[in-house]
């Protein structure tokens, strides 16, 4: 899983090796309420030296509104040359039910997903697809409270797009569950669920299409860092498409780890493991 000794002082021991970096953003570039100003130094600096950064998130908006709230935190776009969401894949999987109804389940912030796609948003029982983007009072809700929805849905039959596979998410200094919470309880009580995200093959087809496209060439995908606080959506996502991976511990395993406090290398290599990921350097917050 690892080559040589994991670097855990900073990206500038890892840049040289890279041309490219796929960088997730909530819990690295930010916490959802505030940015990480060590992370957008690191971004900077990174690009500044003529390299490339994608952005890569599982949030459930298309890439322009994540856009403005970055910029809404002060994150401004001298950091990345691209932003790719979970949002902008999510839209062609819900495209097929143009002309028809879904159900949706999330907070309204999350509609632009449903912009220009000729689809009507509606009560279950009229729906074709439920489209989950995230809880509805996200903060304050569990999976269980969705345990009467839940079988509602499955006794319909109704196929569950999710547009964000992360199960849970740092909020501040809280962490909350996310839409993809709700996607496992319905596929492990046998309903059928899609989704585009991190760690599935699509976003990350995107971000290289993107990646190229701005680059003017091709990149070897071993020239291409993927950073990222979550090893079931992020570690699994770079070992699937062959990338190196860097770990920012303090974020959603920061708990399990002990990260603040220095966390053990064994245990951090062994957290990892599962995903099969390259691993190759870990953090607490990513610096430079």
């Amino acid at each position: 899983m690892t080559k040589g000794q994991l670097v855990t002082a900073g990206l500038s021991a890892l840049a040289p090796r890279y041309d490219a970096m796929f960088c997730d953003i909530w819990g690295v570039v930010h916490n959802g309420v505030e940015p990480h100003p060590r992370a957008v130094s690191a971004l900077r600096r990174f690009r500044d030296e003529g390299r490339h950064v994608v952005l890569i998130t599982n949030a459930s908006r298309p890439s322009g509104p994540i856009v403005e709230m970055l910029l809404g935190m002060g994150i401004n776009n001298d950091i990345y040359d691209r932003v790719v969401s979970s949002g902008d894949v999510t839209r062609e999987l819900v495209r097929k039910y143009a002309g028809k109804i879904v159900h949706h389940v999330g907070p309204r912030v999350d509609h632009p997903i449903f912009a220009g796609l000729g689809i009507a948003i509606g009560p279950p029982e009229d729906a074709a697809a439920v489209v989950v983007t995230g809880l509805d009072a996200e903060a304050q809700e569990t999976p269980d409270d969705y345990a009467e929805r839940i079988a509602d849905w499955l006794d319909r039959r109704l196929p569950l797009i999710c547009a964000n596979p992360d199960i849970t998410v740092e909020w501040g200094d809280q962490i909350v569950y996310c839409a993809g919470a709700l996607a496992k309880v319905y596929a492990d009580k046998g309903g059928h669920v899609e989704m585009g995200g991190k760690p599935h093959p699509p976003i990350y087809e995107l971000a290289f299409h993107e990646l190229e496209t701005l680059a003017g060439r091709t990149i070897d995908r071993k020239r291409i860092l993927a950073i990222g606080d979550a090893v079931r959506t992020d570690a699994l996502g770079a070992a699937r498409y062959g990338l190196d991976f860097l770990f920012i511990t303090g974020s959603l395993h920061a708990e399990e780890l002990n990260a603040h406090e220095g966390a053990d290398e064994a245990r951090v290599v062994n957290t990892v493991a599962p995903s099969r990921a390259n691993l190759v350097g870990h953090m607490p917050r990513l610096v430079w």
